[in-house]
């Protein structure tokens, strides 16, 4: 029996929600077409892949900007409101509360209506929070705007990742899903830059862009043929690998591999939770889970999110020139993973970047426990804050260069494609539960004891690279079939 008769009775209750397009029927149908050019072009060569990941990149942007927004508008928001501490805090974090709830639904959206599908649906809530948050005349617009800022950025983080993963090329996996953690990068750097010329309600207004824009672009890509093929959508499938991969390509072997991995696969059946306790399941959901929580428990998104106070903390004047310049510093080292994510191996990358961070974050924590026992106008003071701001740096550096995108490039990897939906939620809801606590907690901990912060966030980069030396396997080079054989 064939695929797509396998599927037939399930086909009509799951469909895309967006059609894969026509523009690349018609470049098929139309080649010595003039006015089909650039088609033409997408036709021969894998540019395709790039241009549908530069489009779904406008979702992490998002995802960035929505994490960069606090650090450069704190004074004025809690000025112009009237927020203690405490509320600002809570507004910082319900961003992550509402990706919660986007994470737990993320996964049974991407698998019912497709990746396209999600991302629309990502979209609309986080445009109407930015225009909440921009009117907000008290603490409740503000807030709710940022639970739905954050249920819309809980859906992008998981669907953006596993789309990009089911496009691409073995070879260029790696890196094209680095793009993904690229793109939060940039978005907070835009949002620190941004910061420093506009006040808070015309950022939130320019928070907009990255959504409204990808909503029309998602017309013009093509669905994840993995999804296709395992909705039992076999021409749909077809059609849209050879879009990825050029129409002079012969995709009969890739095509055979994926119909091959499905097919013990019941499509028709929805995953229970239950059926993630099956012992095959055990070490690929560890290992997903595990990296994720430890990415945020790094610290990361505390430092991030109050990189403003932290930089004020440590005796900084400009500490909105200093948090942007941390934002610049994070996009380039983020390149560095594009170019080594399929070079170097995911595993090495974790390793180094977890013992880069425990050894950054152990300078910070000494500096900021030595500087309160300094007199503040004292030289040593001076080479203290100094030294503070050049373990942050470093600090984003290291993060950037491993733990950032590898745990999304690893979770998009290994996790099965029958329990990806409901795993891949679980995944990102831990995610994002932790990063609530984190970005929950760090504002008052740093009022709390600044060198004390720091030194939990290097206990916990100390264990990750226990965790990533004991338990994460290396996936370079290798296809979603071959990685899903391992586990098994």
């Amino acid at each position: 029996m064939s695929l797509r008769e396998e599927n037939e009775e399930g086909r009509d209750l799951k469909k895309p929600f967006l059609h894969t397009g026509s523009w690349y029927r018609l470049s098929n149908n139309s080649r010595y077409s003039g006015l089909l050019g650039s088609a033409h072009a997408l036709r021969d060569s894998s540019i395709s892949v790039f241009a549908c990941v530069l489009i779904v990149a406008l979702g992490p942007i998002q995802f960035g900007f929505t994490a960069g927004y606090t650090s450069p508008t704190q004074s004025a928001i809690v000025n112009d409101l009237g927020l203690s501490v405490s509320e600002f805090s809570l507004f910082g974090s319900l961003s992550n509360v509402g990706a919660m709830v986007g994470a737990i639904a993320s996964g049974q959206i991407a698998e019912y209506i497709g990746r396209k599908g999600s991302l629309m649906i990502a979209s609309i809530p986080n445009i109407i929070g930015w225009l909440f948050i921009s009117f907000a005349k008290d603490t409740s617009f503000l807030y709710m705007g940022r639970l739905l800022e954050g249920f819309g950025v809980g859906i992008i983080s998981y669907t953006v990742p596993v789309y990009i993963a089911e496009i691409s090329p073995q070879n260029l996996r790696g890196r094209l899903v680095s793009v993904n953690q690229l793109s939060v990068t940039i978005g907070i750097m835009l949002a620190y830059l941004l910061g420093i010329f506009v006040e808070w309600r015309i950022l939130a207004v320019l928070g907009v862009l990255p959504c409204t824009l990808l909503i029309p672009a998602l017309f013009f890509i093509p669905e994840s043929p993995r999804w296709l093929a395992k909705m039992g959508m076999t021409n749909e499938f077809e059609t849209s690998l050879q879009v990825l991969r050029g129409f002079d390509t012969d995709i009969s072997i890739e095509v055979n591999e994926i119909k091959r991995s499905l097919a013990p696969t019941n499509k028709s059946t929805t995953i229970r939770f239950a059926e993630l306790g099956h012992r095959r399941y055990w070490l690929p959901l560890m290992i997903g889970i595990g990296l994720l929580i430890l990415q945020q428990l790094s610290g990361i998104n505390g430092v991030l999110f109050y990189s403003s106070t932290i930089f004020q903390i440590a005796g900084i004047s400009s500490s909105d020139v200093a948090t942007f310049g941390v934002g610049a510093v994070q996009v380039l080292a983020t390149c560095v993973t594009l170019w080594l994510a399929d070079r170097a191996g995911r595993r090495l990358l974790l390793i180094v970047s977890s013992s880069a961070m425990t050894f950054s974050l152990l300078v910070v924590a000494i500096s900021f426990y030595v500087k309160d026992y300094t007199p503040e106008d004292s030289s040593l003071s001076r080479i203290l804050s100094l030294l503070s701001v050049v373990g942050v740096v470093a600090m984003v550096i290291a993060f950037s260069l491993g733990l950032g995108a590898i745990p999304w490039i690893i979770m998009s990897e290994i996790l099965p494609i029958n329990i990806k939906g409901l795993a891949g939620s679980v995944a990102t809801l831990a995610n994002w539960l932790f990063s609530w606590l984190v970005t929950l907690t760090a504002n008052m901990l740093l009022h709390w004891s600044s060198g004390g912060t720091f030194t939990l966030y290097t206990v916990i980069c100390a264990l990750t690279v226990w965790f990533v030396a004991k338990w994460v396997p290396e996936t370079k080079g290798k296809t979603l079939e071959e990685i899903q054989l391992f586990f098994r």
